[in-house]
């Protein structure tokens, strides 16, 4: 009889996984949202939104905040707010979601892929530094799932290079990092501009939404200027060519709701999330995103780590997702592809000449080179929902024992024939 229950076995766990987003915090934003719909100010900068974002700047360690409609306008805000132009290059990582690449073409620069750490899975200082050039501007380092970059190296780079830093810190609501000055400073808050995302899977969520954190008050009224078409934030200040990248109020209520029970929430999945890098650490070809020790507190878009095939024996990582998610573990391959490898990554010459090297159509397209980027997205990468971290250490448990048990039957699971891999 099969031991796994891919192949008609017990499975480890049925019971179902913490809720996301939780119930509790959905009752005490109904009140709020309720304060909203009868203050008769539902958008346009209102009370709520300025109160969340002083508070959520507060929370990051930064002094300025401002709301966003979503983390990809988060970055073309802050992009615009850089004075980024046509043909200027910014460096990003090559594994990381479409929108940190995509945010650049939007203002008609050129995103530049470097390759990611083994370690960490985040952009590797030492292959940005060797893509800078006359017309590298930005850098944009982003903190992956349950992973940091490591930022003291990013930001030496760029004060050698007089580069702008823009987190993408869509996955890190909560991460704190021990400058080399001692400070502890949240994730967004070290370079010139951090983005945050509040879609609905994000560990602080309003369904959409996002906020750009700063800490030089005129870089932030000129954010504030883009995302709100263009008006000057304060009298004499200065107009530009904005958008309409608003929030409404009732997004901000949702969120002042979220926030509130955010210090628990990160409290319980950074425990489980160090629980999970001491068991899984210790199992073969497992590896864990490296804990640096800078990091004093890791916040959770999920729990990310690479599985090694050639230490499995022939199970490919499609096919070991598909036999922890029959034993009732929320496992997914990440995204499958690094961003220049993914089938919505269309960059065509016509719309963004500056960007035509990245047109899979021209017979001269050379995709980028990140061999370890794409490792990782083809071959190792797998993540765990950052509500999993949400239960208890038993919860964690059932995650190392499903592991434990499709190892010990590791020649079984391969028996499955690649094509449904």
């Amino acid at each position: 009889m099969s031991q796994l229950a891919i192949n008609g076995g017990t499975p480890v766990r049925t019971a179902p996984w913490p809720q996301w987003p939780r119930a509790e915090t959905a009752e005490h934003a109904k009140e709020l949202v309720a304060e909203a719909l009868t203050s008769g100010k539902w958008g346009g900068d209102g009370p709520m939104e300025q109160e969340f974002a002083r508070r959520f700047a507060e929370f990051q360690r930064a002094k300025h905040g401002v709301c966003v409609s979503s983390g990809t306008t988060a970055l073309v805000a802050a992009l615009e707010a850089a004075g980024i132009e046509a043909g200027d290059e910014v460096i990003v990582p090559g594994l990381t979601w479409i929108a940190t690449a995509s945010a650049v073409l939007e203002v008609n620069a050129v995103p530049v892929f470097a390759d990611i750490s083994r370690d960490t899975f985040c952009l590797d200082a030492a292959s940005a530094e060797a893509l800078v050039t006359s017309r590298t501007k930005v850098i944009i380092p982003v903190h992956l799932s349950g992973a940091t970059t490591d930022m003291d190296a990013i930001m030496d780079l760029a004060r050698r290079h007089n580069l702008l830093v823009i987190e993408d810190a869509a996955h890190a609501h909560g991460t704190l990092w021990r400058c080399p000055d001692g400070e502890v400073r949240g994730a967004g808050a070290i370079g010139n501009a951090g983005c945050f995302s509040f879609q609905a899977s994000k560990s602080l969520t309003s369904g959409e939404g996002g906020i750009v954190i700063a800490n030089d008050e005129a870089f932030a009224d000129r954010i504030w200027a883009f995302k709100n078409v263009g008006r000057a934030r304060k009298e004499g200040g200065e107009y530009v060519l904005g958008h309409n990248f608003r929030i409404s109020e009732l997004q901000a209520a949702v969120l002042l709701a979220g926030l509130e029970c955010l210090d628990g929430e990160l409290e319980t999945r950074d425990a489980n999330g160090m629980y999970l890098n001491d068991r899984l650490g210790a199992l073969p070809g497992i590896r864990p995103a490296r804990r640096d020790p800078r990091v004093v507190r890791q916040a959770y878009y999920g729990y990310i780590f690479a599985f090694e095939p050639e230490v499995w024996d022939g199970v490919t990582r499609n096919r070991f997702v598909k036999g922890l998610q029959a034993e009732g573990i929320r496992a997914a391959g990440g995204w499958g592809a690094p961003v220049y490898g993914m089938p919505y990554w269309k960059v065509r010459k016509e719309r963004y000449p500056f960007a035509a090297r990245y047109d899979k159509t021209s017979p001269d397209f050379n995709p980028p080179n990140c061999p370890y980027s794409d490792r990782f997205a083809y071959e190792e990468e797998v993540t765990l929902p950052h509500a999993m971290l949400l239960g208890s250490s038993d919860d964690a448990e059932d995650i190392a024992r499903a592991i434990e048990k499709l190892w010990q039957h590791r020649a079984e699971l391969a028996q499955q024939p690649a094509v449904s891999a």
